[in-house]
């Protein structure tokens, strides 16, 4: 049986949602990085002629890098309130975290040039 979120429940989430978006923004370095590049991305999606699938596969890469960058700040934030000192076992999950993310920005650079550099490039 599905259950059913009441409405003011569910609009509580979403604002607290939102915030976390607006903190990730207003102070998250590399989160406004990511936004400040997937502006232009997404514009170029809009200008060329890209089929539905093709715009659907960037949204999605931008979106995920967005969101790895916002699991990345967590996992530091977490981890600094654990232990502000220098530690080793820590460094390795910071590391681990960044590591997450750079996959993920070289698989939306990997999808951007198999996508837009055709377009940019008049090789379409």
């Amino acid at each position: 049986m599905v259950a059913i979120i009441p409405i003011k429940r569910l609009v509580k989430s979403f604002k607290v949602a939102f915030l976390g978006l607006w903190v990730a923004i207003k102070e998250e370095p590399t989160f406004r990085t990511g936004v400040l590049i997937s502006i232009p991305v997404s514009f170029a999606m809009f200008y060329y002629p890209l089929t539905s699938v093709e715009r659907a596969i960037i949204s999605i890469s931008m979106f995920v890098v967005l969101g790895m960058e916002i699991m990345n700040t967590q996992v530091e934030r977490t981890t600094d309130i654990i232990d502000l000192n220098y530690n080793l076992k820590i460094r390795k999950i910071k590391d681990l975290a960044a590591g997450a993310v750079l996959l993920m920005i070289a698989s939306a650079l990997a999808v951007a040039c198999f996508i837009l550099f055709p377009y940019v490039f008049g090789l379409r």
